[in-house]
């Protein structure tokens, strides 16, 4: 592994070249891991970046499965939950992504989870952990960068859940200034920001329900020499703000101290370049194995109009598998 300078350098060697490479960065860009797309089979680590894949994706062969989560306690949740909202109302942040870590229990495999999840980022990293992403970080194609944030979300059981989660105020000024964010995150390296798409839905099919997801689409002009600056452009945007929160760095702090555990690579962020285009996906919905015992890291954003009950339902809820390839054995 190497550190974030050498990151930054080794991104740009490889983009000025034109050399497709895989990059892994962690949350707190302290162990990336840059490597040429082509050496990433033999280190253990299969991608599947929206349609480019290093693997055979397969249907798995069995008679359903397990898979039973252990959330942490509400009042340890509360806890986080009340400090966050009161550095909100002393004006230190305007949104935060809390995260806790969700003890589970499952019989399947996490190469059995990259073969029979479906999502439009997968991720699985020498059996330690795998991501089945839905979220895109940020896509670079013919000069043009853009980015998808995901802020927002409602089991589609819920009686006109669309409407629902659309007028909901609370998820609309949640949803607006990470909007706001990351538009001035691209202002940082592009030209021409704007938002060319404001809050449509997705739909993610889990194994046990299906959620409504509500992202927009933000895009910029790079300049021509984009190609040398990879690594510089992608260092400028992390970490993700649709995982922080506003202002970033102070975020960032509130967060260290409210949720007091290591996240990792989870929601850092992983794609690949070739030097013209670029894909990469905010490393959510991630499974990881801790000293013998799987862990979903899952979270929300929280406002000071936040319900610490909804959003603590909200954080089991996005502990999942979307598993839908299963041949019964």
């Amino acid at each position: 592994m190497i550190d974030a300078i050498n990151m930054i350098e080794k991104m740009n060697y490889f983009g000025e070249r034109g050399i497709p490479f895989l990059f892994i960065i962690d949350f707190d860009a302290a162990r990336p891991v840059i490597m040429p797309l082509a050496d990433a089979r033999d280190h253990d680590i299969l991608y599947y970046i929206d349609g480019i894949s290093n693997f055979d994706d397969k249907p798995i062969n069995r008679n359903g499965f397990i898979f039973e989560k252990y959330p942490m306690p509400f009042s340890r949740y509360k806890e986080a939950f009340d400090f966050v909202v009161e550095n909100q109302r002393e004006g230190n942040s305007y949104l935060l992504n809390l995260t806790f870590p969700t003890r589970v229990v499952t019989d399947l495999s996490f190469r059995e989870i990259l073969y029979g999840s479906t999502a439009r980022y997968k991720l699985f990293f020498k059996d330690q952990f795998i991501v089945f992403s839905p979220e895109t970080f940020v896509a670079i194609a013919d000069g043009v960068i853009s980015s998808c944030p995901m802020k927002g979300t409602i089991d589609a059981a819920v009686p006109d859940a669309e409407k629902v989660i659309l007028a909901d105020e609370k998820e609309f000024a949640e949803h607006i200034t990470i909007v706001d964010l990351i538009r001035n995150d691209l202002n940082i390296v592009a030209k021409d920001v704007r938002v060319e798409k404001f809050r449509y839905i997705d739909r993610i099919q889990t194994h046990s329900k299906e959620l409504l997801q509500v992202s927009s689409l933000i895009t910029g002009k790079l300049d021509k020499d984009y190609r040398k600056r990879i690594g510089t452009i992608m260092a400028s945007l992390l970490p993700a703000g649709s995982v922080t929160g506003a202002p970033k760095k102070k975020t960032v702090e509130i967060i260290k101290k409210a949720e007091q555990y290591d996240r990792g690579y989870y929601t850092g962020v992983f794609g690949y370049c070739d030097g013209e285009t670029l894909k990469s996906a905010v490393m959510i919905r991630y499974l990881e194995k801790i000293n013998g015992a799987v862990w979903y890291k899952s979270g929300g954003g929280i406002t000071v109009y936040s319900d610490p009950r909804s959003e603590y339902n909200e954080l089991v809820d996005k502990v999942y598998v979307p598993i839908s390839r299963i041949n019964k054995s």
